[in-house]
């Protein structure tokens, strides 16, 4: 459950990595004097938040691998955030390509403010892409709140090293105890005492 959590997360954040890359808009501007712009818009200059948020994705992923049970619904609390985010981004494109032009026709045309743009752009349609990014935010948000929902049924992190304890052959606790242990011999030596009375005192006459 863990590893499959985290490959949902990777795979959303690709996808609108990927998304954000190609083409979005594809927008007419009427210049003046002059023939109508064909000018096509980028992820990158229709909705240059997206990169940020892709990349957040990735650094959750990699958290999630090694954080505990209340650092993990914490993460998913920002994964659904994240998708939240990527949601906006994108259905503002969608919802008016015109404006999510701004960028580009300014460039292109040097026309700038909101009513002007509007005004020279004669027609903006989106590409595919824009929506493979909306079905990648709807991912980050089930991602998010599957992580806020199943984490308490992780594995926990495991210690890789545990501490060994040397004994005697056999587990004899009275041979244990006989051991000599150098660093109270010292402790005893530099109090001016003789590690070695208490040993000499049990042993038998000879």
């Amino acid at each position: 459950m863990k590893l499959t959590f985290i490959l949902v997360v990777l795979v959303a954040s690709t996808l609108a990595l990927l998304a954000w890359t190609q083409v979005w808009v594809n927008a007419v501007v009427s210049a003046s004097g002059a023939d109508s712009l064909r000018l096509a818009v980028d992820g990158s200059e229709a909705s240059p938040a997206i990169t940020a948020l892709a990349l957040a994705g990735f650094a959750l992923a990699g958290a999630l691998a090694i954080a505990g049970r209340i650092v993990r619904v914490v993460l998913g609390a920002l994964e659904v955030l994240i998708g939240v985010s990527v949601f906006l981004s994108t259905i503002q494109v969608i919802a008016n390509p015109a404006l999510a032009s701004s960028p580009v026709v300014t460039a292109a045309t040097g026309v700038a403010g909101t009513d002007s743009i509007l005004a020279a752009v004669e027609a903006a349609t989106t590409t595919p892409w824009p929506y493979l990014a909306l079905g990648a935010s709807f991912v980050m948000l089930l991602a998010g709140v599957g992580i806020i929902v199943t984490s308490g049924r992780w594995p926990g992190p495991t210690s890789r090293y545990q501490t060994t304890r040397m004994a005697p052959a056999g587990g004899n606790p009275a041979a244990e105890s006989q051991t000599p242990d150098p660093v109270v011999d010292w402790d005893e030596l530099s109090r001016g005492e003789d590690p070695t009375a208490e040993n000499n005192r049990d042993r038998p006459l000879e």
